[in-house]
């Protein structure tokens, strides 16, 4: 089974954030904690708490005449199913440039460049200890290189 890619809007992401803090929970207690925020009405996130169980964002546990809601999807899931969408749109879906645009647009402290040096490296050394297989009919990879077949 395919895993569902995940697009929220603005108004469903302070409605989930709010329901990842305080899981499993009421729409009262999320009005309650989105009105400092969004200045929402109780009619308002119930309406969009609902919806968003429509669209199976959050699910429901009825215990006598309370209803809890929690949330279906994770914070890694919403995460990656927002940026994905973004590097779709703004960059025709490739990492690399994006990656330059945040670079270039971004100050970042030097701890923040070790890190990252750090996660890049790490991620090509488990990218070359990870054999890749080439299409059928297109040659050999080996060590880095094509090798057509004669």
């Amino acid at each position: 089974m395919a895993k569902k890619k995940y697009g929220l809007t603005e108004g469903e992401w302070a409605i989930v954030k709010a329901v990842w803090d305080n899981q499993p929970c009421a729409a009262p207690m999320v009005q309650e904690v989105l009105e400092k925020k969004k200045k929402w009405s109780y009619s308002t996130v119930k309406t969009m708490m609902d919806r968003m169980v429509t669209k199976r964002l959050l699910k429901t546990e009825r215990i006598r005449n309370l209803i809890l809601y929690r949330s279906v999807i994770t914070k890694k899931e919403a995460q990656k199913g927002e940026v994905m969408r973004t590097v779709k749109r703004a960059f025709d879906g490739a990492l690399t440039p994006m990656m330059q645009f945040l670079l270039d647009n971004s100050n970042l402290s030097p701890e923040e460049l070790k890190e990252l040096e750090a996660m890049i490296k790490s991620k090509s050394v488990f990218a070359k200890a990870t054999p890749r297989r080439c299409a059928k009919g297109k040659g050999k990879r080996e060590k880095g290189k094509v090798k057509s077949k004669k």
